[in-house]
């Protein structure tokens, strides 16, 4: 009987085992490349990665404009402007959301940073964020800082919106004392 149970619990630690493993392929993984990206922002402009090479560069998904979480995500952003920008950071939001959705919602909060759509859902099926709920699809809320070399330097899964990008501008600064 305890071969059997022991078995079976082999059997189930191997299958669950194997289910997180295949869980963190999904997106680019610390060191690798980032993901290339061309999007539009919330004022139609075009902007790919390259376009940011030699800079620190917060890239943030989130699921949906004007709703609470990523409002406050955004605000949360959108506050530590002045800090971002001290260091030499760039900020980027990314959704599925439409650019005249993304301009309506950095108007209502003077969003002072790029909002990019994703409408088809490309950039952030690369970036393993992009939720497919059959009747829509949206990108789940994690973030990537990215090196001025276009590697990704850390990946927050568990994002909480209101301390988010207090952690983000903590860990860049640790990244950039690193270098």
């Amino acid at each position: 009987m305890k071969k059997v149970i022991l078995s079976a619990a082999a059997v189930v630690l191997t299958g669950l085992l194997a289910v997180v493993a295949m869980a963190g392929t999904d997106g680019p993984m610390v060191g690798a490349e980032a993901p290339e990206f061309n999007l539009q922002d919330q004022n139609g402009e075009w902007h790919s990665l390259e376009d940011y090479e030699g800079k620190w560069l917060a890239l943030y998904f989130y699921p949906k404009d004007d709703t609470p979480g990523c409002t406050t995500e955004a605000c949360n952003f959108r506050d530590s402007k002045f800090a971002y920008k001290a260091i030499g950071a760039e900020v980027i939001g990314v959704s599925v959301d439409s650019v005249e959705s993304h301009k309506e919602f950095a108007s209502k909060y003077e969003l002072p940073f790029t909002l990019l759509s994703d409408p088809e859902g490309e950039t952030c099926a690369e970036y393993g964020v992009l939720k497919d709920y059959k009747l829509m699809k949206i990108a789940d809320r994690q973030s990537f800082i990215i090196s001025p070399e276009g590697k990704i330097a850390k990946h927050y899964e568990d994002v909480d919106p209101d301390t988010h990008s207090a952690e983000v501008l903590a860990d860049l600064e640790w990244l950039m004392e690193q270098r």
